[in-house]
């Protein structure tokens, strides 16, 4: 396991995220495609997670809630572009509590060799204050948890 490496260049509009995964790129990708499998891994381990739609195609929405042990909701919303493939897996971005702020998300599966993956994700926001203001919102601990509970499904399914 590996902690993820995250950029974010000074007055940039972007953040940079790179993570190695124990696992296949066809699987890390599949594991970001599969609605099964989204619920088990995004997010913080303390949220539940409510997937309302994901419709992982060109145009298709998604739409999901996090949700905290005392009930406080978390809406994220977004659609996705093109057709998800380990060269582009793209998508929009907006959290329903900062409306109108929306980053645009591509994420790439490297094949790495020896039955690993090296995910890079690349999130354009529309400003840099947008994008200080999610670096500012606890994103990283998310992120961070999150891959960690990707490495268990990973695990999961190489069984």
């Amino acid at each position: 396991m590996t902690e993820p490496e995250i950029t974010a260049e000074p007055g940039t509009t972007q953040i940079i995220i790179t993570r190695e995964f124990d696992a296949p790129p066809e699987q890390v990708l599949r594991a970001h495609t599969d609605p099964d499998l989204v619920t088990r891994w995004l997010g913080p381990r303390a949220y539940e997670m409510k997937l309302d739609q994901w419709d992982v195609r060109d145009g298709g929405r998604w739409r999901y809630i996090h949700q905290d042990d005392q009930g406080n909701e978390f809406g994220f919303h977004g659609v996705f572009h093109g057709e998800p493939s380990l060269d582009t897996f793209v998508q929009t971005f907006e959290f329903e509590g900062y409306p109108g702020h929306v980053s645009l998300n591509t994420a790439t599966f490297e094949d790495i060799g020896g039955g690993r993956t090296r995910l890079r994700a690349n999130a354009v926001f529309q400003s840099a204050e947008d994008r200080d203001g999610m670096l500012a919102s606890g994103m990283e601990t998310g992120v961070s948890e999150g891959y960690e509970r990707l490495d268990e499904v990973l695990a999961e399914i190489a069984r």
